[in-house]
């Protein structure tokens, strides 16, 4: 999951901001970050200088530090300033956890796409269906011993409560769209793979692009398959979307990605992640060519490192979408075997 880009790509930070502080990354854009209780400790969160205060994008989980870096904020770089958007790429925990709390403390309201909106509330109403039997059943058809399929489906799924209840309304934003915020307009792109319907931010005039978590300067975000949509190819999805990009934004933009640090090197760093994936597809395609394997299987060979519940979680549905991508492309076919358990194996 950690390609390397340190020879690829120019970054304008060689370091974060501390913790309740802010930088200035651009004229009128602060960038802050929030911290996060997981392997990646943190997550990036953008204040766009508006009409009367600050637009926010993105807002970190809901837990008591992060709320507490959020006060130190509003002691300190953003004191007698207002929020007057609450701005959120996607529906992961991490981006979207304290928008509803700061929407009602700042009467601000909710932009967000349309799945994003949903899916939060989806998650929120039916907190237990993530222990539903099958999400349990999916994991052990795929291999998974039943003790971690249970660990993974309760304790792996812990993450997705940690939002605070949304709005009972919000502001659609669509791809295609073109949002003001202050002295700026930015069209609104789309990426998908990593989350359904993320949005993401270019500002053509000013060369800044907001990239949510589509494009990250060292790691690969996380591109899984889950329960709901067992047969889904968000690796085919994520690929495009990647290749959509260069497409679309311009190789020279200042990206601001929802983790780790702002760069330069879009085109050079979306080809890499395409080269990571098809050299996970490799690994794939050298384990199966013996004998089948089931996704519980194959987990080691991408992921040789040991897991926690949370981490497992993401390895096992990110190596599902490897299999389905290579299902998909006739490259690996899958069968039930004796033991009620699905394996692939090469064509």
């Amino acid at each position: 999951m950690n390609p390397s880009a340190a020879d690829t790509l120019r970054y304008p930070h060689a370091a974060p901001p501390p913790s309740g502080d802010a930088i200035q990354i651009a004229d009128g854009i602060l960038w802050t970050r929030l911290p996060l209780p997981f392997r990646l400790d943190h997550v990036n969160v953008y204040l766009i200088e508006d009409e009367g205060g600050f637009a926010v994008l993105d807002t970190g989980v809901d837990t008591p530090e992060s709320r507490a870096v959020w006060e130190t904020l509003f002691a300190g770089v953003l004191r007698g300033k207002r929020l007057t958007k609450i701005i959120v790429t996607h529906f992961h925990p991490d981006h979207i956890g304290l928008a509803g709390w700061l929407c009602r403390r700042f009467d601000a309201p909710l932009y967000a796409g349309l799945t994003t909106y949903l899916s939060s509330i989806n998650i929120s109403i039916r907190p237990d269906s993530l222990e539903g039997e099958h999400y349990r059943d999916f994991y052990l058809r795929h291999g998974l011993a039943p003790e971690i399929a249970a660990m993974v489906a309760t304790r792996g799924h812990e993450y997705l409560r940690l939002v605070h209840a949304l709005e009972p309304t919000f502001r659609r934003i669509l791809p295609g769209d073109a949002l003001s915020i202050g002295g700026r307009t930015y069209r609104l792109l789309s990426g998908e793979g990593h989350a359904p319907e993320q949005i993401m931010l270019l500002s053509e005039a000013d060369g800044l692009f907001f990239a949510a978590d589509q494009v990250l300067a060292k790691i690969t975000p996380n591109v899984s398959v889950w329960a709901v949509d067992p047969d889904g190819d968000p690796l085919a999805l994520y690929l495009r979307s990647l290749r959509g990009l260069k497409e679309q934004v311009g190789a020279d933009v200042l990206v601001l990605p929802g983790h780790q640090l702002p760069f330069h090197g879009l085109h050079t760093r979306a080809e890499e992640l395409v080269a990571h994936h098809d050299l996970r597809c490799d690994m794939i395609l050298s384990a199966c060519r013996g004998a089948p394997h089931s996704a519980a299987e194959l987990v080691p060979v991408l992921f040789p490192k040991a897991l926690d519940p949370h981490q497992m979680s993401f390895a096992f549905s990110e190596t599902q979408a490897h299999i389905n991508y290579l299902i998909g492309r006739g490259a690996l076919d899958a069968a039930l075997s004796a033991d009620g358990i699905e394996r692939v194996r090469c064509r």
